[in-house]
């Protein structure tokens, strides 16, 4: 097959390789994927530069964890009818060696989830990380119905998706972006109320909207938002972080601390297998029903997945998508 791999941490241009490598074969309670769409995520390329000291946990790394295509193969004890079934995959290169960054991948049977034939491929490889960490930050405590739900960083990959799966799961959601000149890009059918961190006083202009607090904050960096946070929530409610700018966060904790707020970090490789296959079912049926969308960015070959790497670390509007060949 046609892949693309590491052996060594470093550069994206340094230490990705594109050639031929042996199809893998799927063992039992596994099938194999004749991947369409590989989705790149900000994880995949912090795993192969060694971010925050990380080691190659294998001599040989094939990168991505998010993929769609096709199911060609099932291992014993899978359902053979699965053969032929579009699927968006989850999780290929989280604790494993061979990702999604090559034309077959296999996973378990379970994080091949049936994706219906009228979504896009490039729908389903955004699905996986971002959408997976969303629910979780959103539903990780319960039902948001008829809650108010803060989500930071509203544009952002986790921050879209954690928008649409609380305004679907029947939240109001105000949502914040950096600086007011993106406010414009905020849809309106998803976000209730729209607030620019530069504003003058981005804490009364979240109030103004949630006279009692907010009950749910989807927060991307924490320590940038601790305070702000402190200042908008209601009693008893749960920040859910996935990201923060500084390692050794500081927070006001007495503040916290008698508001009974709870504090849930997310770190999407390691929830409980069944947030993780209960989150693929909602992601899937929110889709099916319009419910949720992503902006697809940049659009590479194989060939040029270090690009698709760098186009990535270096930020910008919307996912990036690796594309193999047939």
């Amino acid at each position: 097959m046609y892949a693309s791999w590491y052996d060594r941490q470093g550069p994206a241009a340094d230490v990705l390789r594109t050639g031929g490598l042996p199809d893998p074969e799927p063992g039992p309670g596994e099938v194999r994927v004749r991947v369409t769409v590989s989705g790149v995520n900000p994880g995949d390329t912090k795993k192969r530069r060694g971010w925050l000291g990380s080691s190659m946990p294998y001599p040989r790394v094939i990168p991505h964890s998010d993929a769609a295509g096709v199911v060609d193969r099932v291992g014993s004890g899978v359902d053979a009818r699965r053969v032929g079934q579009r699927v968006w995959v989850y999780g290929a290169q989280s604790y494993r060696a061979f990702g999604t960054a090559a034309q077959y991948t296999v996973v378990p049977d379970h994080q091949a989830v049936s994706l219906p034939n009228h979504l896009t491929d490039e729908l389903g490889a955004a699905l996986g990380i971002p959408g997976i960490t969303a629910h979780r930050a959103v539903f990780g405590d319960g039902s948001v119905d008829g809650r108010i739900v803060l989500v930071h960083g509203v544009l952002g990959g986790v921050g879209s998706m954690a928008a649409q799966l609380a305004r679907w799961g029947g939240a109001t959601v105000i949502g914040t972006v950096r600086h007011a000149r993106d406010l414009e890009r905020v849809d309106p059918a998803v976000v209730a109320h729209a607030v620019a961190l530069d504003a003058e006083d981005p804490a009364a202009a979240i109030r103004a909207h949630a006279p009692d607090g907010v009950h749910r904050v989807v927060e991307v960096s924490l320590s940038a938002n601790a305070d702000l946070d402190n200042a908008v929530t209601a009693l008893g409610a749960v920040v859910a972080a996935y990201g923060t700018q500084s390692d050794r966060t500081e927070l006001p904790f007495w503040p916290l601390l008698f508001n009974n707020i709870t504090l849930r970090l997310l770190g999407s490789d390691d929830f409980p297998a069944e947030a993780k296959q209960q989150a693929a079912r909602d992601l899937t049926a929110a889709a099916a029903v319009g419910a949720l969308t992503v902006d697809v960015g940049d659009r590479f070959p194989l060939q040029d997945i270090a690009a698709a790497h760098d186009r990535v670390d270096a930020g910008g509007r919307g996912r990036v998508m690796v594309l193999l060949p047939a």
